[in-house]
């Protein structure tokens, strides 16, 4: 049976993925937010997962007012990341883990949560710039990512409540009885702004861990 490693949440500014790719992260105004996530990169290179649940909301890159799904769940083999308007970030494609993300969208969807199913879809920032905070600027990511994009976006999104009857719908499902380490990785409207703001008195990373999705508490944020 699978190990459900944690959950954590973080920022997903994109003038962080900017800082990054261009090389500034040394510079005074942004050392304080990167040495913030030292030791949430300790702590998710020590836990090595093999596939993370990336909770997030896309920014109109893959989605419009056309069509707007409340949950939506990647299923394909790879993502490209998404033309924000100047290029695509210079970051490795993602590589997704659509064995596991069916079987969950099979199990939440027969526990009567509607998901839409999506094959194909670039991704941006909101899923891009959390993956640099946590593993810098790898040739390739280290693990496969099955993207979880949530409407808060456009009105109505879901209720937090929703959210977290979701998550443990997901668990409920026994969707990780596959050989897999797993992580999560939310979104969260707030960027550690000192060094070690990342960790608590309890030496856990951005946003703490979560023991499973069954107790997280899932919260519909907006903006970026």
């Amino acid at each position: 049976m699978a190990t459900i490693t944690a959950g954590l949440a973080t920022s997903h500014v994109p003038l962080l993925g900017r800082a990054i790719d261009t090389g500034i992260t040394h510079e005074p105004y942004w050392r304080p937010i990167f040495a913030g996530y030292e030791f949430s990169r300790q702590w998710i290179a020590e836990r090595r997962p093999d596939v993370v649940l990336l909770v997030y909301n896309d920014h109109a890159s893959a989605f419009s007012l056309d069509l707007i799904p409340t949950f939506a769940i990647g299923c394909a083999e790879e993502f490209a990341p998404a033309d924000e308007g100047f290029g695509p970030r210079p970051v490795p494609r993602v590589k997704g883990a659509p064995a596991l993300a069916w079987h969950i969208a099979q199990s939440v969807i027969q526990d009567d949560f509607d998901l839409t199913i999506v094959n194909k879809m670039d991704v941006d920032h909101g899923l891009t710039v959390p993956l640099s905070m946590l593993f810098g600027q790898p040739p390739a990511w280290p693990c496969r990512v099955i993207p979880f994009a949530v409407n808060v976006v456009q009105y109505p999104p879901p209720s937090g409540r929703r959210c977290l009857a979701l998550g443990r719908a997901i668990a409920r499902g026994g969707a990780f009885r596959r050989g897999y380490n797993r992580a999560g990785v939310g979104h969260r409207g707030h960027v550690p702004s000192t060094p070690g703001a990342a960790r608590r008195a309890d030496q856990s990373p951005v946003g703490s861990p979560i023991p499973g999705l069954a107790g997280a508490r899932a919260r519909a944020g907006g903006g970026y």
